[in-house]
């Protein structure tokens, strides 16, 4: 197997096992939004870059409320998410010209969430060829950004938000 350095990650694994609670939670409760890569922050919800992207511009949008299902949302809360969502891929399309994306959720370990207990909302811009030889052969994902170009790109789109969530 080869190896690509990816230096943001050591800090995690240092402390991955000191972390207690939920990461979303504590993301919150941050008083730098850069420090955690928060690009929004609406009235439910808020906008971070994903610390490990599969793909430049990987975003999550989760509730302010620690909640581990959406059907456990109030209608504002899940309405406000799917504006969100909309204008999230919509400055992504503009800024990344993506020519796709994977969005979902993951509720439940059986489903593959990382964070079970606080429900969130991916966004992952996709191009043709971004998936090639080295996630299979060479057991690397290769990602071509890194997150403090990714926050400084995109921050400046999401401060034009509106306290809606929307850009118009």
């Amino acid at each position: 197997m080869k190896y690509i350095a990816a230096p943001w990650r050591a800090d995690y694994v240092k402390k991955v096992f000191e972390m207690k609670g939920c990461v979303f939670c504590r993301a919150l409760k941050s008083e730098i939004d850069k420090d955690v890569h928060i690009l929004y922050r609406g009235r439910y919800n808020f906008v971070m870059l994903n610390r490990y992207p599969y793909n430049p511009g990987h975003l999550m949008i989760a509730p302010f409320g620690h909640c581990d299902s959406i059907e456990k949302a109030e209608k504002d809360s899940s309405d406000e998410m799917m504006d969100l969502i909309k204008n999230s891929m919509s400055l992504l399309r503009d800024h990344y010209s993506p020519q796709g994306f994977n969005t979902g959720m993951n509720i439940g370990r059986s489903s593959g969430a990382g964070v079970e207990s606080h429900y969130h909302f991916h966004i992952i811009p996709r191009w043709i060829g971004d998936s090639n030889f080295m996630p299979i052969i060479g057991q690397t994902k290769v990602v071509i950004e890194d997150l403090d170009t990714t926050y400084s790109d995109l921050k400046p789109l999401f401060d034009k938000m509106k306290g809606d969530g929307n850009t118009q």
